[in-house]
């Protein structure tokens, strides 16, 4: 397996993650997007009736379709320029055909239907934060109407968001402008790619100041959406720069460490054992999470010895954590290898609580009832609390569906992503134009 492969699988346990690249330009240019090669399928198309379908690049070659009520797949190239697709990510055809022969033209054929492309405005551009050149897009509905613009702050992956993040498209095409950048170290942006949370906020300030800077007088409200990682980044983020709102998805409100625990913890209570067990799957936590401090230079003979102590126990086969997992399952010599580029800047005991507790924005918080990957109990907590102390802040839990906000089926034990709630796209559009959400949407309560 190469270096970069296992990097991407070291990322992808803890967090998420897939591949890296980089190219250069001058800060603070824009170019309009009839300048740059794209991919001829990619785009928003509308549907007869007033829906839409977008289409997107994924691995290896492979389209992935999204309808903004959640609905998706995987689409496999089948003759000239048609597509077979399975549903969401379970590799199960889904009777879907999409014939892309004339997206030069801008139509597509989705299941039978001719879809005109969505003529969005697009803009590229090139910025700069601190001493590094990121590359970002802003991209508009059409016409010339104030709209809201929601900045797009990654999670922990290090693949091009630029290429990747759909919603970049999704978002316009309901009424609400993206702006979408690499982040550094990823794609076409320059600079080191890290973890430190202080480093990434600074980023995600300076892309919304691009984003002021492009729109001009369309600009309505400017705010950030954050994902998983981007939950410690988006609020740090605003409070460097003038923010309208804060959403989160998927994120939390406890340390990076703490998430390891606290889904070592469910791993146990959810598989039926009780308090002497999670002790035990605490204790490897705790020597694998001294792995890292240690910078990934010792602690491995006492994990080994941890886990040659409980592999015939009944509870061993159940851990699974975050970090932990990753630990036990690689050898020593990888993770020596690739444990400080993976984790380069990483903030283990990062704090998020004082920045939570001074931010007068609005914020969303959009967590997965079922999330294994990043459990919302303390989470969720905190937040009502804060909730009660007055500051603005809407909870929503969506109750079946895990990290990603994915609803999934179980197969073999694994878990299999289908779709995305119904209403996720008119929540995000609904705050990032008000700052408020409706007392219900389909699926849910609001708290």
């Amino acid at each position: 397996m190469k270096l970069q492969d296992l990097m991407a699988r070291f990322l992808l346990v803890f967090w998420a993650a897939l591949a890296t690249g980089g190219t250069s330009a001058a800060a603070g240019s824009a170019v309009r997007s009839s300048d740059r090669p794209v991919d001829c399928e990619v785009g928003y198309y509308r549907l007869p009736g007033g829906g839409g379908v977008d289409l997107g690049p994924a691995a290896d070659g492979k389209l992935r379709w999204r309808r903004p009520d959640g609905t998706s797949g995987l689409l496999t190239p089948s003759g000239e320029r048609g597509w077979t697709s399975t549903l969401g990510w379970t590799g199960r055809p889904d009777g879907v055909q999409v014939d892309t022969r004339s997206c030069a033209k801008g139509h597509i054929i989705f299941k039978g239907q001719r879809a005109q492309r969505e003529p969005l405005v697009v803009v590229e551009s090139r910025f700069a934060s601190g001493d590094v050149t990121l590359a970002g897009r802003l991209v508009l509905p059409p016409g010339r109407a104030r709209v809201p613009v929601v900045v797009l702050v990654h999670g922990s992956e290090d693949f091009s968001a630029l290429r990747f993040y759909a919603l970049q498209r999704l978002l316009p095409a309901v009424g609400v402008g993206a702006f979408v950048y690499d982040k550094r170290g990823t794609g076409a942006s320059f600079g080191t790619f890290t973890h430190d949370i202080s480093q990434l906020a600074g980023d995600a300030a300076a892309a919304l100041s691009e984003v002021r800077r492009l729109t001009g007088p369309r600009l309505d409200r400017v705010g950030f959406y954050g994902t998983s990682q981007g939950g410690w980044t988006a609020p740090r983020a605003a409070t460097l720069t003038r923010a309208d709102f804060v959403m989160v998805g998927y994120g939390l409100a406890i340390k990076p460490i703490e998430q390891d625990q606290e889904a070592l913890a469910l791993d146990m209570t959810r598989h039926g054992f009780g308090p002497e067990e999670t002790a035990k799957a605490l204790e490897i936590g705790k020597a694998a999470e001294a792995i890292l401090r240690s910078g990934f230079q010792s602690g491995y003979q006492e994990l080994a010895a941890l886990l040659a102590s409980y592999r015939n126990e009944p509870w061993f086969p159940f851990v699974r954590g975050n970090l932990t997992r990753l630990m036990m399952e690689m050898p020593e010599a990888t993770i020596r290898q690739i444990g400080p580029v993976a984790f380069n800047g990483v903030q283990p005991d990062y704090d998020p609580m004082p920045v939570l507790e001074t931010l007068k924005v609005p914020q969303l918080w959009i967590l997965g009832g079922e999330d294994i990957d990043a459990p919302h109990g303390e989470t969720l907590r905190r937040l009502k609390k804060l909730k009660q102390e007055g500051h603005p802040i809407s909870v929503v839990v969506y109750p079946h569906v895990e990290h990603g906000l994915f609803a999934f089926e179980e197969v073999d034990g694994n878990r299999l992503a289908t779709r995305q709630p119904v209403s996720l796209l008119e929540l995000l559009k609904d705050f990032a134009a008000t700052g408020r959400v409706k007392t219900s949407y389909r699926e849910l309560p609001v708290d």
